[in-house]
């Protein structure tokens, strides 16, 4: 399959990364090596992770999505070669994690590089803006990480434009590694956070782009058309926002592209976000083999100018 720079990282990837939330969350290991084998026979080759996933999940701490791909990796010879792993650090889900402080990201990227058991994070995202360090700060840390070899590139996840120029203007000023990807929610749906001022930001600094909710927990899917539809999954109680008039009519126009090409409205959704100027590639997890052939369909689906006009005036 055909791949796209990854911003400036030098990383080079298909246009759809798997969303690694679901590793001991919503399928076991045994399922999720089964999922990673097939996403990478299929010739993707980017891993999105975080070492909180999945501490929201019953009986679980943080960690255990990164623990289950390392040993994916190890059981894989060669396996490390073929696929970028991007994770986290830096959200606070009641594990008293610090943020994004000097001190505080060198021993939390040791703790990654030992669940994934490996000796360097192909692109490492601080996972929220934290107000209490500066981003001289969290920058000089990733300098150090990244003239160790520890890390490849970075990254930054829900920084909104003003904070992710001046996160730009200090890396310039002090000649500090500069944020290279960001990661903003980002679908069909949701899209006044990032369309405008964030994405133009990007655009113009040659930021890598790769999004997050890229079927609106599900919605795209166009599994929930009702509220009564909403009890079929984990992340059911999520998608009940989606069920207005706005939602409603989306669904309707992805359907009639989705029968235009014979796939499903997943497939179109994420074909859509796929093609728009200013996207790397969409984030999105699969939780089957059935769902990662459906990837597949997606990233090689082309959409007809009138199609994307469509779906976006929608």
């Amino acid at each position: 399959m055909h791949k796209r720079p990854l911003g400036n990282t030098g990383i080079d990837i298909v246009p759809l990364v798997f969303g690694g939330n679901v590793f001991g969350w919503t399928i076991d290991e045994k399922t999720s090596f089964a999922v990673l084998d097939a996403f990478v026979d299929h010739g993707f080759n980017a891993i999105d992770t975080a070492d909180v996933y999945s501490a929201w999940a019953d009986g679980n701490k943080g960690g255990e999505s990164e623990t289950i791909i390392g040993r994916w990796l190890k059981a894989r010879p060669g396996a490390r070669e073929k696929v970028a792993i991007f994770t986290k650090v830096g959200a606070d889900m009641g594990q008293g994690n610090k943020g994004l402080s000097g001190a505080y990201i060198p021993k939390a990227l040791d703790a990654s590089l030992a669940r994934l058991g490996t000796d360097h994070i192909d692109l490492y995202f601080s996972h929220w803006p934290d107000p209490q360090t500066p981003y001289a700060e969290t920058l000089s840390a990733y300098d150090a990480a990244l003239k160790a070899g520890k890390i490849r590139s970075v990254g930054a996840s829900n920084l909104d434009a003003a904070q992710l120029q001046e996160s730009l203007k200090v890396a310039k000023e002090q000649g500090l590694p500069a944020y290279q990807v960001l990661q903003p929610e980002y679908n069909l749906y949701d899209r006044a956070s990032f369309d405008g001022a964030l994405r133009e930001t990007c655009i113009d600094n040659t930021i890598g782009v790769v999004t997050y909710y890229s079927l609106a927990s599900g919605f795209l899917s166009g599994k929930y058309r009702s509220k009564a539809d909403l009890s079929q999954s984990k992340r059911g109680e999520k998608v009940g926002k989606y069920l207005d008039q706005r939602g409603l009519a989306l669904l309707e126009v992805l359907d009639g592209v989705a029968a235009d090409h014979g796939a499903k409205p997943a497939e179109v959704a994420l074909a859509w976000l796929i093609a728009r100027e200013g996207v790397t590639a969409p984030i999105a997890s699969a939780t089957s083999v059935a769902q990662v052939e459906s990837f597949a369909r997606a990233a090689t689906l082309k959409l007809s100018a009138a199609q994307v006009k469509a779906l976006s005036e929608a």
